[in-house]
């Protein structure tokens, strides 16, 4: 997956860059927005980080990659969250004012298939996954399940989960027309949670009061997107998570990346349900 060896590169380009402003001072304030795959991870990351950085304020603000990559562009956030990779069009644009775009894997993630607790389907097919959130598979009765619609729930459009579910699952075609767009990983859990004939997607760490669905790989076997099938690359659906920065980038900025891919943020990402990206020692 692109992108997935740039850390020590990344870190070199804000190590060489020039910054703007003076040393960290009281009163500092730094402003994280986009993926809400991230948006919870983030404020505990933000929350710990005083103990390095302690007169720095961490604002922490979701909305979705796609909201986040925007304010990045716009000059409205020091970092973005994002659960895909930038866009060529994305960092054209910010590369294109003079900037260097950092780019950060900060954990490991798989996007999960929710079903609600009482359903007894065991596993299904990437072609099958595709084939219900595409419209063309409507009844569980097609899955060996029972006889009733099947309810979709997805992820707003600016969702990097949306973004990255579309090309890997969907292959780049149209959701069904009767998908149900919530705001939020946690509002489409919620709702898987409480439809016995819903399906939903998200990322690992969100899944709670939901089944999650393995899936049947091409040679029969089935994987859930546990912690080995995730970081072997085993798991289908399995992607890095990322923060964008501009460099030359603030000090407080600067600061709070490194952080974020030092052993005690990594040792969180995993305590909140994520995979680290660099296992803690």
């Amino acid at each position: 997956m692109n992108g997935w060896h740039l850390l020590p590169a990344a870190l070199l380009v804000l190590a060489c860059s020039g910054r703007y402003g003076g040393a960290p001072g009281a009163g500092a304030r730094i402003t994280v927005r986009g993926s809400d795959t991230l948006v919870v991870l983030m404020q505990r990351w933000a929350e710990a980080s005083t103990t390095s950085q302690p007169d720095v304020v961490v604002e922490v603000s979701g909305g979705g990659t796609g909201t986040g990559i925007a304010a990045l562009m716009n000059g409205t956030t020091d970092l973005a969250m994002a659960s895909r990779p930038i866009a060529r069009e994305e960092r054209a644009r910010i590369e294109g004012s003079g900037a260097k775009l950092v780019e950060i894997p900060v954990a490991l993630d798989a996007v999960a298939i929710y079903i609600h607790e009482s359903n007894p389907l065991s596993a299904l097919t990437l072609d099958a996954l595709r084939g219900v959130f595409a419209g063309k598979i409507r009844r569980w009765s097609e899955l060996g399940g029972a006889d009733r619609p099947i309810v979709l729930y997805s992820r707003e459009s600016s969702s990097g989960t949306y973004a990255f579910f579309k090309e890997h699952v969907l292959q780049k075609c149209d959701f069904a027309p009767e998908a149900q767009s919530l705001p939020g990983t946690a509002a489409v859990v919620q709702a898987v949670a409480r439809d016995p004939a819903a399906i939903g997607y998200g990322g690992i760490a969100r899944a709670r009061g939901v089944k999650v669905l393995p899936l049947r790989l091409a040679d029969g076997s089935v994987v859930a997107p546990d912690h080995e099938a995730a970081t072997t690359g085993r798991y289908p659906l399995t992607r890095p998570l990322f923060v964008y920065l501009r460099a030359p980038a603030n000090p407080e900025a600067e600061g709070f990346a490194r952080f974020l891919v030092g052993p005690e943020a990594q040792a969180l990402a995993e305590e909140a349900g994520f995979f680290a990206w660099r296992s803690p020692p």
